[in-house]
């Protein structure tokens, strides 16, 4: 009966940064691989990264490869999504997955 919290997302024009954060309650974030998805509106969800349990291990998608990066603080059971060099076609609700639970999702809008 946990839930994860998404948070972070905004307005930022093309190039720019934001980081997302994504938080468990009521359950622990650390034995679980841990995904960053998101979907666009008229578009199917598409996995954007992966970390592994432990930290170590990340995959991530073609289009976001070189600009976002994937970590995690099992101490504040937390999972970020540090994204940079934005683009307009980055635009969509992201929300973070472990095996059970969802978040809410945060909206990235990226636009000039």
């Amino acid at each position: 009966q946990g839930k994860i919290v998404d948070s972070g997302g905004g307005l930022v024009q093309p190039g720019g940064s934001l980081k997302l954060s994504c938080t468990a309650f009521g359950f622990d974030f650390s034995p679980y691989n841990i995904g960053w998805y998101r979907q666009a509106p008229g578009k199917e969800r598409e996995l954007v990264a992966i970390i592994a349990r432990g930290g170590e291990r990340t995959i991530y998608a073609s289009s976001v490869k070189g600009r976002f990066t994937i970590s995690r603080d099992d101490a504040k059971n937390t999972v970020y999504l540090q994204m940079d060099s934005l683009k307009p076609e980055d635009t969509a609700l992201y929300f973070c997955n472990q095996e059970e639970h969802w978040g809410q999702g945060t909206q990235v809008t990226v636009s000039s």
